[in-house]
């Protein structure tokens, strides 16, 4: 899986989708120096409107991914497909 660009764009209150805190954050100082600062998914910043951020997205999105809200970003990674082996594997663990 290669990794996809994601441009995460602050909404009206400053807030994005960090994937490294799995929640959106309001995109202040504090957070681009505690986290993105330091995150190994940090590609850049988008100027003041938001940040850019790259890792293996396993969903199919495009690539660049331009996130415009962030709360619906947030619930959409909640969701993690489930391998197609994985019931097969399941049903040789029951007794």
């Amino acid at each position: 899986m290669k990794p996809v660009l994601h441009i995460n764009m602050a909404d009206e209150g400053g807030k994005v989708y960090c994937c490294l805190r799995n929640r959106v954050v309001l995109l202040n100082e504090a957070q681009k120096s505690q986290y993105c600062g330091g995150c190994g998914m940090f590609a850049g910043y988008v100027g003041d409107t938001g940040v850019k951020c790259q890792w293996a997205d396993v969903r199919l999105v495009s690539d660049p991914h331009v996130v415009a809200d962030p709360a619906a970003e947030f619930a959409s990674n909640q969701i993690k497909p489930v391998p197609a082996d994985y019931l097969s594997t399941y049903s040789a663990l029951e007794p």
